[in-house]
């Protein structure tokens, strides 16, 4: 009765943490500020990145491009899930749930392989220092960084169109924060095995193989390194290394727990939590990470502040 009275037919109904309403106020401030931290740090790393003439380099180009992926993937999930969260209400309406399906997994099959081209970055950086102005030009970075994009939104119009066609006999109900693929097959009333077996072979080809491929560009750099006599040229290797070593360890944790594993195996609570881990955590500490550990970054957040506060003491 509950469902049928709160909704259209047209409409999903998202359950959350409904069946513990007495999450949802705490969960809810949580969301709320790391939605504002992840907003505030993501903005702040493009547009240092973009007007600091210092930070024009492939590196920041490629973390700029992140912090782009990461500001939009948050936008396009936390505020539907705070609505929800506050709300008496737990829908979403058909048009919505396609809309955040398909933004969200374009979104992050992108990361993917952006992740391991920014490994390629910091092998060219590091292993072939010489020939990097010419091995990462500006022309070869656009390209690269246009495939990226092009790649995750192909992927996500095969996944989602498998997954939005999959009848449902009128389940409406999806036990998770956000329109997701494992969340959405759980609704199918027809074999699934097809949709699975294609979730686990994109899934594959998308993590595992970008993951092995940044592994092994790190096993050349920890060569590379260890030839470096300079302590503070293997030091900034090191710590520039690092940072992205965070992020790709925090990013591929939660997606290989999420994508590759059939979703008749889903676990909802297991599911809602590593949605929040690369839903919002993820995307809230990746500036913070890059600017926290960079002296670069820091050292133009510090010019931008400074110039500010100049312009507005005149």
């Amino acid at each position: 009765m509950w469902v049928s009275n709160q909704s259209s037919l047209d409409d999903f109904i998202l359950l959350g943490f409904s069946d513990r309403s007495w999450l949802e106020t705490p969960l809810f401030v949580i969301l709320l500020v790391a939605y504002i931290f992840a907003l505030f740090g993501n903005i702040s790393v493009i547009l240092v990145s973009c007007l600091d003439p210092q930070l024009d380099s492939p590196m920041y180009f490629f973390v700029s491009n992140l912090s782009f992926l990461d500001f939009c993937f948050t936008t396009s999930t936390v505020p539907q899930m705070l609505v929800n969260l506050r709300g008496p209400e737990k829908t979403i309406s058909y048009g919505g749930c396609v809309a955040q399906l398909y933004i969200s997994l374009a979104l992050g099959s992108t990361e993917c392989i952006l992740l391991a081209i920014m490994a390629f970055d910091r092998y060219a950086a590091i292993c072939k220092p010489l020939r990097y102005p010419i091995i990462m030009n500006q022309r070869r970075c656009i390209h690269m960084a246009t495939g990226t994009w092009i790649s995750g939104f192909a992927n996500s119009l095969v996944q989602s169109t498998l997954t939005v066609l999959t009848p449902r006999c009128g389940q409406r109900v999806i036990d998770h924060f956000f329109c997701e693929v494992p969340a959405l097959l759980k609704l199918a009333c027809t074999d699934t095995h097809v949709n699975e077996a294609e979730l686990n072979v994109l899934g594959a080809l998308l993590l595992l193989v970008p993951l092995s491929l940044i592994l092994g560009i790190y096993v050349f750099i920890a060569q590379a390194v260890t030839r470096i006599r300079s302590a503070e040229s293997c030091w900034k290797a090191f710590n520039t290394c690092a940072s992205h070593l965070l992020v790709v360890s925090l990013f591929y944790f939660t997606a290989i727990s999420m994508y590759v594993q059939p979703p008749s195996s889903y676990s909802r609570d297991r599911g809602k939590i590593m949605a929040l881990f690369y839903g919002i955590v993820t995307p809230t500490l990746n500036p913070f990470i890059y600017t926290l550990r960079n002296k670069d970054v820091k050292a133009a957040l510090r010019r931008a502040l400074t110039k500010e506060f100049w312009a507005r003491t005149r």
